[in-house]
């Protein structure tokens, strides 16, 4: 077959399979699981248990990948991660999943609250492995750090 021809029928069959590529519908996303609202309830609460489970899916988040949390954090945003030595970082951690994935599920502003405490909650837990002056200090910045959060945490 000449190369003129060869184009001659080349080309439409082209254009024909990038008019059915087009017109096939995209993949559709996987669903998120239904109790995702419950698993970032069980998450953000204050107690200890909360922290534990949620530091046990942050070890392992490809587990949790369906349900496309953000896991993204600054920690302590400007302030201190570990502030006179207290590590603080992953509690600021736990309250930034709370607050990306409320703002995510358009649920902040019913959350906030409880997750400001949360944070006060986990930081005093911090506190907690320390005595005397080496603890009111932790807990004086946990009260700093609480009151922030009360007030300009967004």
């Amino acid at each position: 077959m000449s190369r003129r021809r060869s184009a001659v029928l080349t080309a439409p069959l082209l254009a024909i399979a990038a008019l059915l590529t087009a017109a096939a519908p995209a993949p559709a996303a996987p669903a998120v699981p239904a109790d995702k609202s419950r698993v970032l309830a069980n998450w953000t609460q204050t107690s200890a248990a909360s922290y534990t489970q949620w530091s046990a899916a942050r070890d392992h988040r490809s587990k949790w990948s369906a349900y496309r949390f953000d896991w993204n954090t600054d920690y302590c945003s400007k302030s201190p991660d570990n502030p006179l030595g207290f590590p603080f970082h992953l509690r600021c951690a736990r309250h930034d999943f709370g607050y990306r994935n409320y703002k995510r599920m358009g649920t902040f502003k019913a959350n906030k609250a409880r997750l400001d405490k949360a944070l006060y909650e986990d930081l005093k837990r911090v506190c907690g492995g320390y005595s005397g002056a080496r603890k009111a200090s932790c807990k004086a910045l946990a009260w700093t750090y609480y009151q922030a959060v009360k007030k300009y945490g967004r």
